[in-house]
């Protein structure tokens, strides 16, 4: 009542115009006249109100007229339409679907009227009836609580399955599987396959804070687990987390969660199970017969109910099936590989040091830096191994490792013949021929230095004096001796004299005595 004594207030005290009225009240023009028309008829239009008026007095001078004839006179709307109607269209409310009934129900209720008496209609329905969901806006997902036990037939060993429950908002019609686990892999399995059993995709998919799809929760910015977004991604769904330890965010799934185990789980109670296949072949035959148990309060069913709301509203299902792939954080190690249960894969080297991101599935890796892919290889489970593509090594590592010892050798014989024996003996003194690769590499550049013919020249006088190594043949190019002719004479030295000394002279002379004798 306090918005009609505003109306009366601002038409009578300040003089507004109806339209003006409507603007600053938020109602229909005809609202504000018909509620001056009342006041006027029930000798109300005087401004300020008696004091003793009080607000059921008010409404009962300006409805009393009514009250009597709503439900006899005026025609009744249709409320399971005006219901189903609200559900469909996301944009349809009751002020326009009020103005629709007006056109073609001209002496039927007003707008206040016509709302008071849906409310009160929908007030009769279930609970999860009546909550407010678009047609095919909402998946709500969720595991059940109970448990079902499954049998190893050849150890006798008993496993517990868990229980996945899709419930869609505007029809509650249901899926339902069972999974060996509650963990990434199986969270994501149970919604691709909830996903094709509805035939389409929601608009959005309202989950738990289940450890495996929401990393960190939180009432305003939940995070959620990259594999997660990712596959939500695919399917071009959004995912909204309930806040946490609030049941009413995903009310339509507790109350699916409830009917699964009330018309499933409980009818499974006695059966023995070997197998979850043999499981789920079960539990869709009970889900089929759920979805076409009549509603008690409305006509129908949920799989009739889905098939005219939810079906026609839903995304289309992707070409291509989602692929399941986990997601690390890595950093990129002085080497410039990346660590994956303990076998290494390359990325460029200019990433050093840098945070990157690791998408792996079984047979592949992918890694992204800053959300660009900059490196993908073949998923390897060889531990301490590595996978190493040559275009991420820099170029002075790939020019090191272009190297083999037959190129080398080739190399060596452009400069000759002593160049290569140099390189061979090099290479054969060594247990293994890469632990020779930097000395014959050593020797390249040295040709690159002094130039071919001294290099060639050096290694001839190397092999001479049998001192085949890069050492050697760097000294004899530092210091000359390369040009220094085998045949030239050798300097005359004068001979040592010392008086510790003897001389060939002495050993000649105990010769002669020893003859003598």
């Amino acid at each position: 009542m306090r918005r009609i004594k505003e109306i009366l207030r601002l038409k009578l005290q300040v003089g507004l115009s109806d339209r003006e009225i409507a603007l600053s009240c938020r109602v229909a023009r005809s609202t504000v006249a018909e509620y001056i028309k009342r006041a006027s008829e029930a000798g109300l239009l005087i401004w300020p109100l008696p004091k003793d008026l009080d607000d059921g007095q008010l409404k009962e001078l300006l409805f009393k007229k009514t009250a009597g004839i709503a439900r006899q006179d005026r025609p009744q709307p249709d409320f399971k339409t005006i219901h189903n109607e609200l559900r469909r269209h996301k944009s349809v409310t009751l002020q326009l679907l009020w103005e629709e009934y007006k056109e073609s129900n001209p002496a039927g209720y007003q707008y206040t009227q016509f709302c008071d008496l849906y409310r009160a209609w929908a007030k009769k329905l279930d609970l999860v009836l009546r909550q407010p969901h678009r047609a095919g806006e909402k998946l709500f997902v969720d595991y059940a609580g109970p448990k079902v036990s499954i049998v190893d037939a050849k150890t006798g060993a008993i496993n517990e399955a868990s229980i996945f429950v899709a419930v869609m908002g505007a029809s509650t019609y249901t899926y339902a599987d069972a999974t060996a686990r509650q963990d990434l892999m199986s969270w994501i399995g149970s919604h691709i396959r909830a996903f094709e059993f509805m035939g389409g995709c929601p608009a959005a998919v309202v989950p738990d804070n289940l450890k495996a799809g929401v990393k960190r929760p939180c009432r305003y910015e939940p995070e959620l687990n990259p594999t997660y977004e990712e596959m939500a991604a695919h399917y071009q769904v959004a995912v909204m987390p309930a806040r946490p330890r609030k049941p009413k965010d995903k009310a339509k799934v507790e109350s699916g969660v409830l009917v699964v185990e009330r018309w499933i789980l409980a009818a499974l109670r006695k059966r023995t199970f070997f197998s979850i296949a043999e499981l789920n072949e079960a539990i869709a035959e009970l889900v089929e017969r759920l979805n076409h148990r009549p509603f008690r309060k409305l006509p129908g069913c949920r799989a009739e109910l889905f098939a005219s709301l939810d079906r026609p509203a839903l995304q289309p299902l992707p070409a291509e099936r989602y692929s399941f792939a986990e997601w690390k954080p890595a950093t990129v190690n002085i080497d410039y590989h990346v660590e994956l249960d303990h076998h290494f894969y390359s990325v460029p080297y200019s990433l050093v040091g840098q945070k990157v991101e690791l998408r792996y599935t079984s047979t592949t890796v992918e890694v992204l830096h800053r959300g660009v892919r900059v490196a993908s290889h073949a998923r390897s489970y060889q531990q301490g191994e590595a996978t190493t593509v040559n275009q991420h090594r820099p170029q002075s590592h790939q020019r090191y490792l272009s190297w083999t010892p037959s190129r080398l050798l080739e190399w060596a014989s452009k400069a000759g013949l002593a160049t290569r024996s140099v390189a061979d003996s090099i290479l054969k003194s060594r247990r293994f021929p890469e632990q020779g690769y930097r000395s014959c590499l050593g020797l390249i550049r040295l040709g690159d230095r002094y130039g071919q013919q001294r290099l060639e020249a050096a290694c001839v006088r190397a092999l001479s004096f049998q001192a085949c190594s890069y050492k050697s043949v760097k000294s004899i190019l530092e210091n000359g001796l390369d040009r220094q002719s085998d045949t030239d004479p050798k300097p005359a030295t004068e001979p040592l004299l010392h008086e510790n000394i003897r001389g060939a002279d002495y050993f000649k002379e105990g010769e002669e005595d020893r003859h003598a004798h």
